[in-house]
């Protein structure tokens, strides 16, 4: 058993690391909510693990401290043709994996990817918003829709107007045929009706193709409606269908007590709004508070603050340093690095994955620094675990061979050499 480092392979390393920072910083920025985060994460530590090992293989090459000169001399091929697969193919498998069972809600709660808009356009709404811009608002919240939602739109006055039934967000072309039926909204004169509205949205969630989908509604208004809440809010609570209510220059405290009630009673939450030039904000704060969650980005929705998942995050990110570790193993084709940088990479990942769990909370900027130093510690840290517990050193001498000290047993044959007679002959 020995003790050594490849200082150069702990700086190479933390390079790599770097490296797959940036590119995982490109993917989140062109791909998040574009592509299924189960393959945006599956990428995300697969390129990561390429970075990683690439620089690590190069640091052998240069100073093979670890490996020792005959690895380069007869091994190093091998450990190009094995960088891919044990790198790139294992961490994206790995990072896959958990990310699909990251997505899943404990206790059976659904996963929100549908949103159904109630947008009052009664009468009194031609005094609080005569620029109509809560249809503006309702554009803008579609228009930055990720691909896998679907939305709904529904007007109401006296009666409710099913303006959009549930279309997917994939396209562009889908966006702009809501925005042109939003366009195409005529004003009235009517009363206002929630509980028309509210069990219309019921109606067009029970017609959904996929129940397994959640949803989240959105009921905006400026006034009061005579509601019987038991009994039109009951589906919404068990379907676990939380309404969050937006009451625009509200002024009659019943209406806002009715808007506040409904969304306490499903679980949603209720925006005071002044004006119609705060209800894209409104809009962006609730849309923000819908469960999306990756390995390395914000955790919002009704599972924020799940304990569940806040030990499961860390947890995955364990099993991904131990994945990357052994894969550093797996390129060098060396069976005691594999353990020494395992055992390193749960340290690293553990380290990594409490620094995600406590560090990232949504900031543009100190979400960004927050990966930054989790990936540099995931790649970093493992590196130093072969001075920190010793590797093993198979120095045997065998009857037709030795091994070469890096757990491969070379097959080059010796002879055994026999006392020289150093008796004087005589002629």
């Amino acid at each position: 058993m020995q003790r050594k480092i490849n200082l150069l392979l702990v700086l190479f390393s933390l390079i790599g690391g770097a490296v797959g920072f940036a590119a995982g910083e490109l993917m989140l920025h062109e791909w998040l909510g574009e592509m299924p985060r189960l393959l945006l994460m599956g990428l995300y530590f697969g390129v990561l693990a390429l970075s990683v090992g690439l620089f690590c293989l190069l640091a052998e090459m240069i100073s093979p401290r670890l490996n020792g000169a005959s690895w380069k001399l007869r091994y190093m091929s091998l450990s190009w043709k094995l960088l891919v697969p044990a790198t790139l193919a294992l961490l994206f498998v790995v990072g896959l994996v958990l990310q699909l069972l990251y997505q899943i809600n404990p206790g059976g709660a659904k996963q929100v990817k549908d949103i159904v808009l109630m947008i009052d356009n009664s009468g009194s709404m031609s005094d609080t918003d005569p620029n109509n811009g809560r249809f503006e608002a309702a554009k803008t919240l579609i228009a930055q829709m990720d691909s896998d939602k679907q939305v709904a739109v529904i007007t109401f006055d006296d009666e409710p107007q099913l303006l959009q039934p549930f279309i997917q967000m994939d396209s562009e072309a889908a966006k702009n045929e809501v925005y042109d039926k939003i366009d195409g909204i005529v004003t009235t004169s009517g009363g206002t009706n929630f509980e028309a509205a509210l069990t219309e949205a019921m109606e067009q969630v029970r017609s959904k193709q996929d129940p397994s989908r959640g949803t989240v509604a959105i009921l905006l208004s400026d006034g009061f409606s005579e509601v019987n809440q038991s009994g039109v809010l009951a589906d919404y609570v068990q379907e676990q269908i939380a309404v969050n209510t937006v009451g625009l220059s509200l002024v009659d405290p019943s209406g806002t007590d009715l808007l506040r009630s409904i969304a306490q009673q499903t679980g949603g939450l209720y925006y005071d709004v002044p004006d119609a030039g705060g209800l894209q904000l409104a809009f962006q704060q609730i849309y923000d508070t819908i469960d999306e969650r990756t390995l390395v980005t914000e955790r919002t929705g009704m599972m924020q603050h799940s304990t569940y998942l806040a030990i499961f995050r860390v947890a995955a990110l364990l099993l991904i340093g131990a994945a990357l570790g052994v894969s550093l193993g797996l390129v060098f084709d060396n069976r005691h690095l594999a353990m020494n940088f395992g055992i390193g990479g749960v340290v690293s990942g553990l380290l990594a994955g409490l620094l995600l769990e406590w560090g990232i909370d949504g900031s543009a900027i100190g979400d960004p620094l927050t990966r930054f130093a989790a990936l540099l510690i995931l790649s970093g840290v493992l590196t130093l675990f072969t001075w920190i517990i010793p590797v093993r050193e198979d120095t045997v001498r065998k009857k037709r061979g030795r091994s070469d000290g890096g757990g491969r047993s070379n097959a080059a044959e010796g002879f055994a050499q026999r006392p020289r007679d150093t008796r004087s002959k005589g002629f």
